[in-house]
């Protein structure tokens, strides 16, 4: 019998011992043998669950236990996650996560001492909860070289935008719906400004270059300033507002990625992408565009994830994959000041002065001297100059990225 562990018993870390219980047999199939749920690490007290037994306080129980061969690591944070993970790892033990915020910052050197150990340190769940991405960017994609990732990332500002675009709900009511749904933290800054769309963006960009992009040193808009007149503008230039990730390979190597709000074209696949769904588009130079759908979150679909890399490390115990990326030094990560893009502007003033700063490919009838245009591709650096010079004859009420 395979002995694991279990680190954190929130949402996930529930659904993860759930999981093992539910599907005893299954699992049992997959590893060779039976695998048993040993320890669950946690300070609160669950002494009212039938598995209250399974409860330990102390990590050093699980540290230095031989017997346990994988453990999750669902805790969440970069404090007692990231010095809980380390010596598991040091200790010999494959450590599993849905912890997004440590892999994008410290996943490097956690990659590092996994393959130091000889033992996996394994991230499925961490960027599409139960959406595959991981595994198929290492695997089945593993001959590409991927050109661009491009999603929608994170399900809470995608439901709150799916409600401003069909049901005319403010931004505000919209988050309130949020989180009484539970959707959204009672503190919901890491997903209405980006934050985490911005960890999974450079997860993935990480895992398509081999070198660190750092989320502090990434670009980061939220949809905190999208209005219910930028999204019917939006519509009538055929488009739907949506939050992306994005990493675009440059012929040198080099890349952009950021996170921000788009307007995109209704026929596009993301497009359709609605409530708490997300969607992952990667192209590669020999596959072409894929894209990977479903719930990017949830108790039990970010749980089977974590079991399924925990299977994984079983399975491979003797044989562990190789995963690494360097820690940031090739400089890979590119100025978004030469990033071209059409761009939508709201401009309160008038026509002459717009049109005489900015290239404008079309626009949509004006009301009460605003004016909303499409304009033609334009750097970042020279769409920031233009806004400024408009600021000064007038006011930019919104400026988005189209795709």
């Amino acid at each position: 019998m395979i002995k694991a562990a279990v680190m954190g018993h929130g949402t996930v870390g529930s659904g993860v011992y759930e999981v093992f219980e539910m599907n005893a047999e299954k699992i049992a199939r997959v590893a060779g043998q039976p695998v048993e749920v040993k320890y669950v690490l946690d300070l609160r007290d669950f002494s009212a669950l039938p598995y209250a037994d399974k409860f330990v306080t102390d990590f050093s129980v699980i540290e230095n236990d031989p017997e346990i061969a994988v453990v999750a690591e669902v805790m969440g944070g970069v404090g007692a996650a990231y010095e809980f993970t380390k010596r598991c790892l040091q200790a010999g033990k494959s450590v599993c996560t849905s912890n997004k915020e440590l892999v994008a910052t410290r996943g490097e050197e956690l990659l590092r001492i996994a393959e130091e150990n000889g033992v996996g340190y394994m991230f499925e769940a961490s960027v599409g909860g139960g959406i595959p991405i991981i595994r198929p960017m290492l695997q089945c994609l593993a001959a590409n070289e991927i050109n661009e990732i491009c999603g929608i990332l994170n399900g809470t500002t995608n439901y709150i935008l799916t409600q401003m675009i069909h049901n005319g709900v403010t931004f505000e009511d919209a988050l309130k719906q949020a989180q009484l749904n539970g959707y959204a933290e009672k503190d919901p800054t890491a997903d209405i400004e980006g934050h985490d769309a911005c960890r999974k963006i450079c997860i993935l960009s990480d895992l398509a270059l081999g070198d660190k992009f750092d989320p502090d040193q990434v670009c980061c808009e939220g949809i905190t300033k999208i209005t219910l007149e930028d999204v019917a503008n939006a519509d009538k230039l055929g488009c739907v507002i949506k939050l992306l990730g994005r990493m675009v390979r440059n012929e040198d190597g080099t890349a952009y990625a950021y996170v921000a709000p788009h307007l995109i074209h209704k026929e596009s696949p993301l497009a359709a992408v609605e409530d708490v769904f997300n969607a992952i588009m990667v192209n590669g130079n020999a596959t072409g565009e894929v894209m990977f759908y479903g719930k990017g979150a949830g108790k039990l679909a970010t749980a089977s994830a974590v079991v399924a890399d925990m299977l994984d490390c079983i399975e491979h115990r003797n044989n562990r994959r190789r995963i690494l990326w360097g820690d940031g030094s090739k400089g890979l990560l590119r100025p978004l000041d030469t990033l071209q893009s059409a761009w939508y502007v709201r401009f309160k003033g008038k026509l002459a002065d717009l049109e005489a700063r900015l290239p404008v490919e079309s626009a949509a009838e004006p009301a009460e001297s605003v004016f909303v245009v499409k304009t033609h591709k334009l750097s970042t650096a020279d769409m920031q100059a233009r806004i400024t010079a408009l600021n000064a004859c007038g006011e930019v009420r919104a400026a988005m990225r189209m795709l």
